[in-house]
Parts: C-alpha cells; sequence; structure tokens
C-alpha cells in the first residue's frame, strides 16, 4: 500500500536520481512526520517490534543507576551531577533509574540532574507522561547541551543512518517503476559509511565538559568490517529495507574499532568495553550490598529478568558496553562495569 512517505522518496529519486541508502534510512526512521521512530509508530516489548533490556524490566535502569552513583563519587559527589539520555524512547528506562537511585542512593538522587534529548515532540510527550513523578529532576532538549556527568544511550547508535559501502562499492537506492531497487556504483575507498555516528561522537565530546560517555549497542569490531542491514516489524526479520517502509526497525551492527578511533581524535580515552554480560555482573558484585534485594534474586519473575539479561545466548554477550571519559584523573579507579573486562580488541 502506497503512503505519504513513499510518494515522498519516490519523488526524491525521480527528481534527482538515486540517493545514498543514509538519505533513505532517514526518511524512513526520522522523517519528522512519518518516520518509524519520529511518528511514535515505534512500539518496544512484548506488543511491539522488538524487545531490548528495558523491556526485560526495571533491573537494568537499577544496575544503571548504580554505576551512574559511582561515576558521581569519582567526580567528587559534585552538585548538579548531569545524566544525560539519547535515544529515550518513552522514558521507562529513565523512570526505571530515577526509582532506583531515589531509593537507594538520595545523596546522589539530591545531587542529579537528568537531560533527555529528544527533537520529536510526540516522543517528548510520552516521555513526560512517563516521568510525571520526576518532573523536578527532568529536563528536555531538542539537542545536546554542554554537560558535566556521564552521557548514555541504549540502542542508539545501531539506529543511525548508514551508507552501504563495499570494496570501493556504494548501493544506492533507485528506482525500477515505482519499486525500490538497489544499484551500485563506484565510491572512493576512503569514504566513511557511518558518517552519522562519526559525527555524533564529535557533538559528544565538544559538549562533555568532565565525564563519562556510555554507549549500549550491538556490533562488532573486526579490522575489516562487514555488517547487514537489520529489518524488524512485529519480532520478525523482513527480507528487504523496502518492506513496510516507516512502519518497519531500520539499524546496522556498531563498528566500535571506527568510534573508539573517532573518540580518540576527539580527546576522549576509552575507560572500558565488554559486554552486557561482564558489564552487569561487575556492577553487581560491586553493588549488591547496596541494591534492593527483591530485584536481584528475589522472586522467579526476578531471576528470568537477570538470566535474560546476562546469558550468553540471550542479551548477555548480544549487546556491548564501551565507555569513554573525558578530564578524568588517571589514577581514578576502573568503573566498577569493566572490573572483568578484557582488554579491548582496539586498544
Amino acid at each position: 500500500m502506497d503512503t505519504p512517505l513513499l510518494e515522498l522518496i519516490r519523488q526524491r529519486i525521480r527528481a534527482q536520481g538515486p540517493q545514498s541508502f543514509a538519505w533513505f534510512v532517514k526518511q524512513a526512521l526520522y522523517h519528522r512526520e512519518h518516520g518509524y521512530y519520529s511518528s511514535g509508530r515505534c512500539i518496544i516489548g512484548r506488543k511491539g517490534d522488538y524487545f531490548t533490556s528495558v523491556s526485560v524490566g526495571p533491573l537494568f535502569g537499577q544496575l544503571l543507576g548504580a554505576q551512574f552513583g559511582e561515576i558521581w563519587d569519582s567526580l567528587g559527589k559534585i552538585d548538579r551531577f548531569t545524566i544525560v539520555e539519547q535515544g529515550a524512547h518513552d522514558g521507562q528506562l529513565a523512570r526505571d533509574i530515577l526509582d532506583s537511585v531515589q531509593k537507594d542512593a538520595p545523596d546522589f538522587f539530591a545531587a542529579l540532574r537528568y537531560q533527555i534529548v529528544e527533537p520529536f515532540a510526540v516522543l517528548q510527550e510520552r516521555q513526560a507522561r512517563t516521568l510525571e513523578a520526576f518532573q523536578i529532576k527532568v529536563e528536555w532538549h531538542d539537542a545536546l547541551q554542554p554537560f558535566t556527568g556521564v552521557h548514555f544511550s541504549n540502542e542508539l547508535l545501531d539506529a543511525m543512518p548508514v551508507r552501504l559501502i563495499n570494496n570501493g562499492r556504494e548501493k544506492f537506492v533507485d528506482l525500477d517503476g515505482d519499486k525500490f531497487v538497489f544499484i551500485e556504483r563506484q565510491v572512493g575507498h576512503q569514504e566513511e559509511f557511518n558518517d552519522a555516528a562519526l559525527n555524533w561522537i564529535d557533538e559528544v565530546a565538544a559538549k562533555l565538559r568532565r565525564g563519562y560517555i556510555l554507549i549500549i549497542d550491538y556490533g562488532h569490531w573486526e579490522q575489516e568490517f562487514h555488517a547487514n542491514v537489520h529489518v524488524r516489524m512485529k519480532h520478525r526479520h523482513l527480507d528487504s529495507p523496502f518492506e513496510q517502509i516507516g512502519h518497519a526497525d531500520i539499524t546496522m551492527p556498531v563498528d566500535w574499532r571506527s568510534i573508539a578511533e573517532r573518540a580518540r581524535q576527539n580527546g576522549l580515552r576509552i575507560a572500558g568495553f565488554t559486554d552486557q554480560n561482564h558489564f552487569l555482573v561487575g556492577i553487581i558484585s560491586q553493588f549488591a550490598s547496596g541494591l534492593d534485594k527483591s530485584s536481584l534474586a528475589g522472586s522467579p519473575k526476578a531471576k528470568r529478568e537477570l538470566q535474560t539479561l546476562l546469558h550468553p545466548e540471550m542479551l548477555g554477550r548480544a549487546f556491548q558496553v564501551l565507555a569513554l571519559e573525558k578530564g578524568i584523573d588517571l589514577r581514578a579507579p576502573q568503573l566498577a562495569g569493566f572490573k572483568f573486562a578484557s582488554e579491548p580488541p582496539f586498544a
């Protein structure tokens, strides 16, 4: 079925010729009126299109809250410590974090401010409803502001637009009649496929005065990066990004090596890299005594939640965590989430 978004994309191709896949993904996901995310059509969880660690339950947010508390401590327990979240979706993870910090670390809760970077009004409204109990603590911005504290994202980079470049050839989106097809063109070997993610690193590094950046996502770190586009709708993998345009999620695994290299170019230091299993186990091992025991192992539901987050065949190995730091004393202790991490493959 044709939609206004499909016709908009067709008109651009007819007027200007084949378009990069990055431009196509930007329209499919982020077009202000018709995009999958920006329109509010994206639903996460059992009744939605896919699961995330947030869908599992509040434990993920509780453990992140403990890690942020350690970061606050390492910065000298400053006033107006800022937690910045990008890709907050409906605000559930923010609520889980603030709930747990208020309960487990009241001094930290008193010092923190929570900023959500959200350019889309429909999502801001959802987040505001979810976070109504914390309205004094939370503020919204259309773009990143200078901050001291921690910036974090969960499954943000994998949804950033990418170009499909391999061995000096790039796939562009063209039309065959009304049907979307790929064509290939020769491009320079120095072209970056993930400009959006690299530019994002530039921006966050420029806005961070002192503190950490935590990126949680799924990806690879091989020297020669090859990755496939993933298209998901109602927990099914679709065969093509040209199916259900504007109604399906389109992602690509993160190329951690290029992200780490760009971070270094911006004066950031790698503070740790590991999979989600080791990251969360490190936090639990250090802060279990100060966390709500009912969330860790109390009920059968809590045990299933923990297993889903940690098990290598579930979310434990599928997702990785990269920590970057700026203005941190080199003698500062390693963050708890990386105490069981091996040496990063791109160190």
